[in-house]
């Protein structure tokens, strides 16, 4: 007999930074497919928004205002979510900056927002999800990371340093685990606000005049919802995605 996919019943799923981007995208992604999506960030008005577009299609949404950085709100968004649904099944990490610059411009406040928002983030949203997770005996979190997690490039330190540790503690999290899943998905250059926060104005010219390759956010959506979707004793453990032109 086969074994029926995990998409055969819908799954509450957790998705931080979800007021755009790559968040957004897998949000309308996995509403589609059946599965309620509770929508953290800070700009509670275009989750807000999002969730009314969601709900019109037929899917189910919850908005909640969540700052990654404070543990306090990160709890509450999951409270708010299990309280609504009474599960947690799914946790997207999502939520995350790239103030890109060389390390010799000395730019040590966007070095602490990357590492506050793109590790202690994931964190948090580990820390607050796992006891649900562990008293239902099943849970998946999926880690968005990067292709600077996979190698490092000039001006890229600092974020490649946090995209690496997001990768080392999935795969601790996933070693010390039997009945959760843990997936980490790195995408190489998207479309999304992420450039928006290059401050740097040479190497913000730089990374735009990449972006023609870029791949929709959308692509990313898809990742999250194949990972999902396996049955639950098969773990996709990481997935690359990025553009075919990219180098």
């Amino acid at each position: 007999m086969t074994q029926p996919s995990t998409t055969d019943v819908p799954k509450t799923v957790l998705i931080t930074g979800a007021s755009s981007g790559i968040g957004e995208a897998t949000a309308r992604r996995l509403a589609a497919a059946g599965h309620p999506v509770v929508l953290g960030a800070r700009r509670a008005e275009r989750l807000a928004t999002l969730a009314k577009e969601i709900e019109a299609v037929g899917g189910s949404a919850l908005p909640h205002s969540l700052d990654v950085t404070d543990p306090l709100s990160v709890r509450s968004f999951v409270a708010a979510a299990h309280e609504r649904y009474g599960r947690v099944d799914v946790l997207v990490n999502n939520a995350g900056v790239m103030p890109l610059s060389r390390m010799d411009a000395l730019r040590t406040d966007e070095w602490d927002r990357m590492i506050d928002v793109n590790l202690r983030g994931v964190l948090h949203g580990i820390a607050a999800v796992l006891p649900i997770m562990r008293s239902q005996g099943a849970g998946h979190i999926v880690n968005i990371a990067s292709v600077s997690g996979l190698r490092v490039d000039p001006t890229a330190a600092v974020y490649s340093a946090t995209k690496h540790a997001v990768r080392a503690l999935s795969e601790g999290l996933r070693q010390e685990s039997r009945e959760l899943r843990v997936t980490v998905i790195s995408p190489g250059l998207t479309r999304s606000e992420l450039t928006d926060t290059i401050n740097d104005q040479d190497t913000k010219d730089a990374v735009t005049g990449q972006m023609s390759v870029a791949i929709p956010a959308a692509a990313i959506g898809e990742a999250v919802h194949y990972a999902i979707s396996q049955p639950a004793d098969v773990d996709v453990n990481e997935l690359v995605v990025r553009p075919t032109a990219q180098g």
